[in-house]
């Protein structure tokens, strides 16, 4: 098997063949999500990622490659580069303990709009409603509707990683992220799986999740193409 160190440089690539593989759509050696769950797709061999590119964008108007050093090959006459997002991974070293005070709540399959509003609210430009299936989501829910939500996007049989926390503008700065982020660590870790999330390189919420017992480890890059 893999070890946990080798997976983490190709985070993608391992969930589509552990525990995603029945979301995983492969071309020429190269992997995608089912763009209906998730727009990442994963490569070893940068030489193969033209013809596969060309064959997914066929299924979907954008995609994002996730790489660590390597720049996918594109074939410019039918895709273009919308953006690059230098981001970074962090792995959790050890959990800082933190008192939940809040009523947090697993959130079953009659809030996925909800979660797909308050994301889309909150970080437009990546979630689909099916990303849901991904892992498990928990949330806080205050005055009748959700406010704060924290995921779990990619795993493999050695991670998990922590997603889509966001919550409400109306309700920040009163702790309801740093409850959920350490719920949800304490969740993957009685799974006897490593906690990881991904971030934006620069991103104030760096600070909190080191706080929390999060480390930074090494780069993890977006590249986000879009059909001409």
């Amino acid at each position: 098997m893999i070890n946990l160190e080798e997976q983490l440089k190709n985070p993608v690539w391992y969930s589509l063949k552990e525990t995603h593989k029945k979301f995983a759509f492969e071309y020429n050696g190269v992997q995608f999500y089912n763009p209906d769950i998730c727009t990442f797709g994963a490569f070893f061999d940068e030489t193969k990622t033209e013809k596969a590119s060309n064959e997914h964008i066929k299924t979907t108007d954008e995609f994002f490659y996730v790489s660590e050093h390597q720049t996918p090959l594109i074939d410019d006459t039918k895709i273009s580069l919308a953006k690059k997002t230098d981001g970074c991974q962090m792995v959790l070293n050890k959990l800082t303990d933190v008192e939940i005070t809040e009523d947090i709540v697993l959130l079953d399959e009659s809030f996925i709009d909800e979660i797909y509003n308050l994301v889309w609210l909150v970080m437009p430009g990546y979630y689909r409603k099916r990303t849901f299936e991904m892992g498990n989501y928990y949330g806080i829910i205050k005055d009748g509707k959700l406010v704060s939500i924290a995921g779990q996007r990619m795993q493999t049989n050695l991670f998990i990683e922590v997603s889509a926390v966001v919550t409400h503008p109306d309700y920040t700065r009163k702790g309801l992220a740093k409850q959920l982020i350490v719920h949800n660590t304490k969740e993957i870790l009685k799974t006897n799986k490593t906690p990881i999330l991904h971030t934006n390189k620069g991103n104030l919420a760096i600070g909190l999740y080191e706080k929390l017992g999060y480390e930074l480890t090494r780069d993890m890059n977006w590249w986000l193409y879009h059909t001409k």
